[in-house]
């Protein structure tokens, strides 16, 4: 294990930034890029019952250069029932070789990772060219309406410009290197209420039941190929998530039913197509409807060169490994960074156990996910 690192870390797990509550873990790490030279720029957003803290921080290298980020965010999820983890979730705990803590793997080990490597590499390259930063957030876990999105669009109105960032989400499946996101879907929800006539259920003449109505055109939307993917996304996904009707009592036929669904979809469709899709259908089964449209992340793809050919190597060079590049998996703050960033990669320790009971990260990790930090930012600002 890697002892400035796990000290860290440690010290991250143990503050409880349950979304969006920081718990001051933005301040911890503001504090040790201070000395290094970083400019640290405290971004709270959101309305004071739900106030969410962000940190951007930036050094600037003696030479012109690419701007690296390393992002990612501080707050976890909730723990679940606290009897059922073996030890406090908020206590960090070594056992058979694992360090044990809710944020251990998501992603308190990777922030800790990229902090302790930047030490180095600023110690070692302290005239380095471009400039190194940090975007935090404690607004991923949750609706992330005021997090890293807000940032973004502060970084665009100062006129900020970002070249390259690696996000230090949990990529890796078996050991630490063997995947690297270098993009993801999109994703969009939609709420889709039909409207029928409530009534008697012994008098179905005198109602309109919407889940009768509704039910061949949602077994065709499940059954339709919205595209086929291509040599870098799955084909576009749709998946109902919830669905509701009905009063409570089973003799009478509901007024209306709801259904949330949702498009995980690749770069061969369009929010756009894909909402006028649904709708052709549902017209042609002569539904009274209203759908509610929510997206989320537009899919991105940052492809081989500078940025993914530095990680990729330093991932050789650590661990032997040659690193599987992967779009698969949920959205991240990647998708909001895309939007003004050409080069945006998501990289960090094992995925198996994040948000479960439980969750740990193996010790052994810890060096590895450090120096391959490291190494990337000497490929690209040494």
């Amino acid at each position: 294990m890697h002892l400035p690192t796990l000290a860290l870390v440690e010290q991250l797990l143990a503050r409880p930034s349950l979304t969006p509550d920081d718990a001051g873990c933005q301040t911890l790490i503001a504090d040790r890029l201070r000395p290094l030279g970083f400019e640290c720029t405290d971004l709270p957003f959101g309305p004071d019952d739900f106030r969410v803290s962000n940190l951007w921080a930036i050094r600037r290298g003696a030479a012109e250069g690419p701007t690296l980020v390393l992002a990612g965010h501080t707050d976890v999820v909730p723990t679940g029932p606290l009897d059922q983890w073996t030890s406090d979730p908020f206590v960090p705990t070594h056992r058979d070789g694992r360090l044990y803590g809710r944020g251990s793997a998501d992603m308190k080990t990777s922030l800790a990772a990229m902090v302790v490597a930047v030490e180095e590499f600023v110690a070692a390259h302290p005239d380095h060219r471009g400039a190194i930063a940090f975007l935090l957030t404690s607004d991923e876990e949750g609706p992330a309406h005021s997090g890293t999105v807000k940032v973004c669009e502060w970084l665009v109105e100062r006129g900020e410009r970002l070249d390259a960032c690696i996000v230090g989400e949990p990529t890796s499946v078996r050991s630490v290197g063997d995947m690297v996101k270098n993009g993801r879907r999109g994703s969009m929800s939609g709420r889709l209420t039909v409207r029928g006539v409530q009534g008697h259920i012994a008098y179905p003449q005198l109602a309109k039941n919407p889940i009768h109505l509704a039910a061949p055109a949602l077994a065709e939307l499940c059954a339709i190929e919205w595209d086929r993917g291509n040599d870098h996304f799955p084909p576009t996904s749709w998946q109902m998530s919830n669905v509701h009707a009905g009063t409570g009592a089973t003799n009478v036929i509901p007024g209306t039913m709801v259904v949330d669904f949702n498009f995980r979809f690749s770069t061969e469709s369009t929010p756009e197509g894909l909402q006028q899709r649904v709708r052709e259908v549902l017209d042609r089964h002569g539904l009274d409807y209203q759908i509610d449209w929510s997206l989320s992340g537009r899919p991105f793809l940052t492809r081989p060169g500078p940025l993914v050919d530095a990680l990729a190597g330093a991932i050789r060079a650590v661990t032997g490994l040659e690193t599987e590049l992967s779009t698969t998996g949920g959205t991240s703050d990647g998708r909001f960074i895309a939007q003004i960033c050409p080069q945006v990669v998501e990289f960090g320790p094992v995925n198996a156990t994040i948000h479960q009971i439980d969750e740990h990260c193996a010790l052994a990790a810890l060096g590895p996910l450090k120096d391959i930090y490291r190494r990337t930012l000497e490929a690209m600002l040494a």
